[in-house]
């Protein structure tokens, strides 16, 4: 978190000062109402972090602390009107509030909107639990024990828990990227990563979440029926091999039924779904702990389950009643039903018996032989079958012989071929739901928080779970119980219901309502899913799905989920709807890891997660392993899913650009480029997208050589931000002659380029006037989308002394042109005090002063600078000015929100500025200077004359400041502590106080009478107040950034405007005037 302090400027209070009240960004959309023609207005855009509204604006703007930026509070307001706004925000959803709101109409009307407060317990941590916990555990997880081994088991559970894990922690970075929007995982993921990756992670999200609610439904039948009521089936075998069909029928009719039945239910009441999700997270926990109790009493007391072995075989135990061939009735021994279903004789005769179950001993076997009989042993190894192969036992006496076909339906069989592939596919389901949480972004407190621990100790703590069932499931259960996959030997038990504690209908009742409950929750969830991707529009024919009913339900969007999901449901096998919603939800976690390792790779500027734990290695290695994962559990569902989610991804980045092959690599590289250059928006990009691309304008000396080399130093320190730079320079002159001269300078800006380590492109214009080539410049430079939006200007060193206007005026109309092409400006002041590539700063602080809001761009170029190794070690310290008006104990709370969201570590100081007595020093020195201009105007002097005059006026504008200073001490020593001491000496002061007015020429004595004007006094007073603020707090800053002021609108003043500037800056060692180019850089929102 951000450290602050409040430190007061101490200072004469007044009781009557003038405020500045209800400032806010101006709507983007008022524009075209709103926006100066003349090239002062900025562009006026919706604040990526404020709620767009207008708020009503104070009409008295003449703030004396701030009247130095007035003419501009319109569009660029108080910070503290700015961070008053976040007080009241809310995370509200970004995308589906705007679609409803341009819907409805309603978008003008507030409504109030309840704080969000879940935490991470019941806001992220049990929905989590609820999802990834599911029909696996209970159905397929014990088969998965005794089919692959213990060892290998845990192999594939580590495996899928560690993919989720590390998709977790890649999720944990985009969560903690800024603040983490109402709409659930698509507007995370496809705000962060883009429309092309948040279109296909969304639809690979929505198409995974179907196929879930087909498995569960299923699942839910294959308990129903197997387990609860088997007389329920409608279809049965027509004969011994006709079992299967039979089963996928049931499961398709009552399937559909189910799904059916779970759609009204939805459809009606949705409502009732989320009230019921409680019940059903108690029935898996329940069922959970039921399943160690089981575990622990087995040691002790193990429960009577007998398994029936006919040599190393089991038998199917729900065909027979005692497991023996022959009985004892009446003292007579009777062949019993076990004889005659391989025997088909009432009889003892053998004549017609399986030669199998001739030679073969009948024996029964206990099938849950508890923890303490030592089966763990003999566990550990994998067994897997194919198709149609009896389940065996390895350890009990068994004599070969070619069994009868007809006997095979009487033993427990393999119904799919089995490998550790397979088992990966079919297991990985039981581990995703990690997006449960974030679903819930809206109603979270701090989803920055919650997101990430409830996510992680989520996953933490189900793997435990998964990790010790398979432990506990090889230690208990003889192997061939766990092979048992539907509990046929078990007289058609559970298998993991048999290993339960007090009973098996704890296993087999919860387990079913808890499936019921999840699939119910994937119908919900995912038609909201497909029309917020459908609301946003990147997939035009899927746009009719946005629309539902009044109160916003998706109507249309889950009639398309209940028919995908009938489609799962016919496929009637679990076994086999799981690989494909692996698929789905693998191309998911991929594109998420993928998405993350980019965006760090490329260093994009937006891209700040906190999470202290994140890594793009940890991302890569995500998405190998998903990659992995897919190709290993089923590699043609692998190539049908990419191709799906390319064919998506393609489809929504399409826009018309033809691929031209040359020949060699040049043509190779031409292509790339011009397709590149085609693709990229011509228009401004989004915030988050936004980087600094520089057009840095050098000065050449009479040699043609870079007369500030240190301004491409600058340039090139900032290239974290991975932006373009361009480096433009106007030579005055012809064209036609001038043309070798500009090619000459433009080779010698390449070399100091080279020497600088700048990468970009030079660019060196001829023009009969300094500042037309430097609007030309301005206007023209790039190309398509890969143009400049931030200009790089020196400083006119030398102004005063200079005895051409131009070289100031120059400056003030380029500033001029950056405005009104609404680009951003940074003027390094004192350039060459800045430090070279090859210097280290150990220590120190760049400080930014925050006055008013034009974009963010003072808070992005310190971060930028901080990723180059000159600035490392430099710590970001933000000031900003509180009025007497303002709340300095809300703004510290603000600011600190507002940092913690910008995922920004700085420390901050709320300077209070009070609204004292303009010092006589401001009106001297604010006379002086209108004195100074209209002398200048009115008398053509010689150089040694001006010099002389500039020289007496700034000698006696520091005397007089020297007086306030003594007099401020008079008043109140302990103000004086705080203020600047001048160096002054002697013969300066009794020159300036020697000064005579008389001795100058008429024109000149008429001038000293002049009152100075009220406007300029007060940006005088704003430029002396803010001065003296920021070199007592920043005189030992390594950098010092502050806002510019905007140039007057009158050309008149544009020397004032000079002096205003020199004024601020002064005692400063290295100054960067930032000037916003009226648009967003930085943003809160991930």
């Amino acid at each position: 978190m951000p450290h602050f302090t409040v430190v007061p400027v101490d200072g004469p209070r007044r009781g009557d000062y003038d405020n500045l009240e209800g400032l806010s960004w101006v709507d983007y959309g008022e524009r075209a109402e709103r926006e100066d023609s003349d090239g002062h207005g900025n562009h006026r855009e919706s604040s990526p972090f404020l709620c767009p509204l207008e708020a009503s604006r104070g009409s008295d703007y003449y703030d004396r602390n701030l009247a130095l930026f007035e003419e501009e509070l319109d569009i660029r307001p108080k910070v503290s009107s700015l961070l008053g706004k976040l007080v009241s925000y809310t995370n509200l959803t970004q995308g589906a509030k705007e679609h409803e709101e341009a819907e409805s109409g309603e978008g003008t009307r507030r409504r109030a909107a309840k704080a969000p407060s879940m935490g991470t317990l019941m806001g992220v941590y049990l929905p989590c639990l609820q999802n990834i916990f599911g029909v696996i555990l209970f159905l397929r997880l014990t088969w998965m024990v005794g089919t692959a081994g213990v060892l290998q088991a845990l192999l594939v559970v580590l495996i899928c828990c560690c993919c989720t894990l590390l998709t977790a922690i890649s999720m944990s970075a985009i969560a903690t990227n800024g603040v983490v929007p109402a709409g659930g995982s698509y507007f995370m993921i496809s705000r962060s990563l883009g429309p092309e990756f948040g279109g296909a992670v969304g639809l690979c999200f929505y198409l995974g979440t179907t196929f879930a609610a087909a498995m569960y439904i299923l699942g839910a039948i294959e308990i129903l029926l197997t387990y609860i009521a088997p007389p329920a089936a409608i279809f049965y075998p027509a004969g011994a091999h006709d079992t299967s069909s039979a089963t996928l029928n049931n499961m398709r009719v009552y399937g559909t039924i189910f799904l059916t039945f779970m759609t009204l239910v939805v459809f009606v009441g949705v409502k009732y779904v989320n009230k019921f999700a409680s019940l059903f997270l108690a029935c898996v926990i329940i069922s959970i702990l039921s399943i160690y109790a089981g575990g622990i009493k087995s040691i002790f007391d193990p429960p009577v389950f007998p398994v029936c072995m006919l040599g190393n075989r089991t038998l199917s135990r729900d065909q027979f009643d005692v497991c023996a061939k022959t009985a004892m009735v009446n003292n007579e021994t009777v062949a019993t039903q076990l004889w005659k279903l391989f025997c088909h004789s009432p009889n003892l005769t053998t004549d017609s018996c399986d030669p199998y179950f001739l030679v073969n001993n009948v024996t029964e076997i206990p099938g849950i032989p508890g923890a303490a009989a030592g089966v763990l042993q003999e566990n550990l190894w994998s067994a897997y079958l194919e198709k149609g192969e009896v389940v065996e036992k390895h350890g009990l006496p068994s004599t070969d012989a070619l069994g009868l076909k007809e006997s095979l339906p009487l033993y427990v069989v393999a119904d799919i071929a089995t490998s550790f592939t397979v088992l990966v596919g079919i297991f990985f389901p039981s581990v995703t739901g990690i997006m449960a949480g974030s679903n819930r972004s809206g109603d979270l407190r701090d989803a920055q928080k919650s997101i990430p621990v409830g996510t992680i100790l989520a996953i933490v703590t189900t793997s435990l779970v998964y990790f010790s069932s398979v432990v506990l499931f090889g230690a208990c259960i003889e192997g061939v119980v766990l092979r048992d996959k539907y509990g046929d030997g078990v007289s058609r038990n559970l298998v993991v219901g048999t290993l339960a504690w007090p009973s098996p209908w704890v296993i087999v009742i919860g387990s079913f309502f808890s499936t019921c409950g999840a699939g119910l929750q994937s119908l919900t969830g995912a038609p909201r899913l497909l029309q917020a991707i459908a609301k946003d529009n990147i997939i035009p024919f899927l746009r009719v799905f946005g629309h539902g009913k009044a109160n916003g339900e998706p109507t249309w969007a889950l009639l398309l989920t209940a028919l995908i999901a009938e489609l799962g449901i016919l496929i009637a096998s679990l076994d086999m709807v799981a690989p494909i919603l692996s698929m789905f939800f693998l191309m998911c976690y991929l594109f998420v890891n993928l998405a993350c390792a980019v965006q760090t790779l490329l260093r994009t500027p937006n891209w700040r997660p906190r999470f202290k734990y994140y890594h793009w290695a940890l991302s890569f290695l995500g998405m190998s392993l998903c990659l992995a994962l897919m190709f290993v559990s089923s590699w043609y569902y692998a190539l049908v899913a990419m191709l799906i989610a390319g064919m998506i991804y393609k489809y929504i980045e399409y826009q018309g650009a033809e691929k031209e092959w040359g020949d060699g690599i040049r043509g190779l590289s031409l292509s790339a480029a011009r397709y590149a250059l085609l693709r990229l928006e011509e228009g401004p990009p989004h915030t988050k997208n936004w980087r600094p691309q520089l057009l840095v304008l050098l000065k050449l000396d009479e040699d043609l050589h870079v007369k500030y080399p240190r301004l491409l130093t600058f340039a090139s320190q900032l290239k974290a931000g991975k932006g373009l730079t361009i480096v433009g320079s106007v030579i005055q002159g012809s064209f036609l002659e001038s043309y070798g001269e500009a090619q000459a300078a433009e080779q010698t800006i390449k070399n100091m380029m080279e020497i600088e380590k700048v990468k970009g492109f030079c660019q060196v214009v001829v023009a009969s006037k300094v500042r037309e080539g430097l609007a030309h410049l301005i206007q023209s430079c790039g190309l398509g989308g890969m143009r400049h939006n931030s200009v790089v200007l020196g400083w006119p060193y030398g102004w005063r002394q200079s005895e051409d206007p131009r070289a100031w005026k120059t400056f003030i109309d380029t500033v001029r042109c950056t405005t009104a092409a609404h680009l951003a400006l940074l003027v390094p002041k004192n350039v060459a005090f800045y430090p070279s590539n090859h210097e280290r700063y150990l220590e120190g602080h760049i400080d930014v002063w925050w006055i008013v809001h034009d974009g963010g761009m003072l808070m992005l170029l310190p971060f930028l600078l901080r990723q180059h190794k000159v600035w490392r070690k430099c710590r970001m310290r933000i000031f900003t000015v509180a009025q007497m008006d303002d709340n300095s104990i809300q703004m510290k709370k603000d600011l600190a929100i507002f940092l913690y969201h910008l995922r920004l570590e700085a420390e901050v100081e709320v300077v209070e500025m009070h609204n004292s007595d303009i010092s006589a020093y401001t009106y001297e020195r604010t006379l002086m200077m209108e004195q100074r201009s209209q002398m200048l105007r009115q008398m053509r002097l010689t150089k040694t004359e001006r010099e002389r005059e500039a020289q007496l006026v700034k000698d006696r504008h520091s005397a007089l400041r020297l007086e306030s200073l003594y007099s401020d001490e008079e008043d109140d020593s302990a103000a004086g502590a705080d203020k600047i001491q001048m160096t002054w000496t002697r013969d300066k002061y009794m020159a300036a106080e020697s000064w005579d007015p008389s001795h100058a020429p008429d024109n000149f004595r008429e001038l000293v009478h002049i009152k100075p004007d009220q406007s300029n006094v007060r940006r005088m007073h704003t430029a002396v107040k803010l001065n003296e603020v920021i070199v007592t707090r920043s005189h030992d800053a390594r950098l010092v950034l502050l806002n510019m002021p905007g140039p007057p609108k009158n050309s008149e003043g544009d020397e004032n405007y000079m002096e205003f500037l020199e004024v601020l800056t002064e005692g400063l060692e290295r100054v960067l005037l930032v000037r916003g180019g009226g648009r967003e850089v930085i943003t809160i929102y991930s």
